[in-house]
This record gives C-alpha cells, sequence and structure tokens, in this order.
C-alpha cells in the first residue's frame, strides 16, 4: 500500500536484492507508464529497461473507442478498436483512425501513433459546438497523446516482441489487484479494508503465494514445530 508504507522502492529494492540481482544484471520491468512509475526502473537497477505495458494501451484505446460510438457525425470515429487489427494478413494500414492508431502501436510506430491523435485532436477542436460526447472525446484523446508522448522512449515493437516469445502485457497481475484488492478498497463495496489492514493482509498473501509463511513464522517463533509434512516423512 503506497499510501502507508513508507517505503516502497525500498521494499521492492529488497525483494529483488532477496532473488540475487546483480547491479549490472540486465532487467526488464512492464508497467502503466504513469508519472510515478516511470524513472523507478532506473533507480533500482541501471541496467534496467523499461517498457510499456500493452495491457493499458488497450485498456485506454478501448476507452476512446466506446466514447465515439454515440457520436453519430463523426463515424469515421464511431468504431471499437479491433481485437485482430494486428493480425491482417496483408500488412495493411488499417482504415479506420483508431484501429489505425492501435495498429502503429502495435508495430512500434510511435511517430505515426502521434501524428494519428493529433489529426483527430485537430478535427474534434475543429467542431464550434461539440457535443458533451464530442468534447468528452476530445478530452480522452488529448490525454491519450500526452500518455503516448511521454512513454515514447518506451514503448517497442510489441508484435516482434510477441512472435520471439517475449512478455508485452501483464494483464494477469492486473486481474488479481482488481479482484483482491479494487473491489474493496477504490470500488465503493460495503466492507472495505483500512489501509493498514490491507497493507498487512498483502504481507501475509505474498507469503502464502510465495510458499513461506511457515518459515517466517519458525524465524519468529524458533519453538514453532515443524511442517506437518517434513513429521509426516521423518516417521515414515
Amino acid at each position: 500500500m503506497p499510501n502507508y508504507d513508507t517505503k516502497p522502492k525500498r521494499r521492492l529494492f529488497e525483494v529483488l536484492k532477496s532473488q540475487g540481482l546483480q547491479m549490472n544484471q540486465r532487467l526488464e520491468f512492464l508497467t502503466d507508464g504513469g508519472d510515478t512509475v516511470r524513472e523507478l526502473p532506473r533507480d533500482l537497477s541501471p541496467e534496467s529497461e523499461h517498457w510499456l505495458d500493452w495491457f493499458h494501451i488497450t485498456m485506454r484505446l478501448t476507452v476512446m473507442g466506446q466514447t465515439t460510438k454515440g457520436l453519430a457525425a463523426e463515424e469515421a470515429l464511431a468504431s471499437e478498436p479491433g481485437n485482430d487489427a494486428e493480425k491482417r494478413p496483408d500488412g495493411a494500414e488499417p482504415e479506420k483512425p483508431l484501429e489505425r492508431l492501435k495498429w502503429h502501436l502495435w508495430h512500434g510506430n510511435v511517430y505515426r501513433a502521434l501524428q494519428i491523435t493529433e489529426d483527430l485532436k485537430s478535427d474534434l477542436e475543429s467542431q464550434d459546438e461539440g457535443s458533451e460526447r464530442a468534447k468528452k472525446l476530445l478530452k480522452v484523446v488529448r490525454e491519450f497523446h500526452h500518455y503516448i508522448e511521454s512513454n515514447r522512449s518506451s514503448i517497442p515493437n510489441y508484435g516482434d516482441r510477441y512472435r520471439h516469445g517475449e512478455t508485452i502485457a501483464t494483464s494477469f497481475v492486473e486481474s488479481t489487484v482488481n479482484q483482491v484488492i479494487s473491489k474493496r478498497m477504490v470500488k465503493k463495496q460495503q466492507m472495505r479494508w483500512t489501509e493498514r489492514g490491507a497493507h498487512l493482509l498483502l504481507q501475509v498473501r505474498t507469503r502464502v503465494l510465495n510458499e513461506d509463511l511457515r518459515g517466517t513464522f519458525h524465524r519468529w517463533y524458533q519453538g514453532m514445530k515443524a511442517d506437518p509434512s517434513q513429521v509426516e516423512d521423518a516417521a515414515a
């Protein structure tokens, strides 16, 4: 919990160090590209590489696509980004703006992606009295342009990485965070955890997943009995 843990960067560094991290070791970090984490990989390891998580790009593209659906006057924009745009067999650039935007980002062409967002902004800004939905879309496009511009050095050729079996997204992590944390801490459910309670619970949960909870208790309490499975093996 970043608002509760006063030294989250130190905690992450200690975890990496416990796994045998060497200062000259090459590391890859995939993040959401936010301002608070953009410089974190470089601080943790001088040999690290930072890539923008493809999952977060597609989430923002989906929001843009959903926003365009209600704009009858903007037919060229009113289509959700195609889920298989990057799989076009002919390698041709898609016709619709949002599909082109996703296609160029998938292939790491940040220059063309920024050109497309600039064109979208210009089209929306040229409307003298746009609808509220059009104003909302303009706001989303501006934010996406800034997002890509700020992370342009961290956008690789996702298609090439995918074809070579390299990681491009951490959607499974986002899904776990949403199920375990966000429903209680963000989405205003009836039973919400305090920040301290969530922080302590996450420490227990990670130790359970890492299978070192018993070892932690044994270190705290030297008289603690051994693992029951070890007792059974010894008895056998």
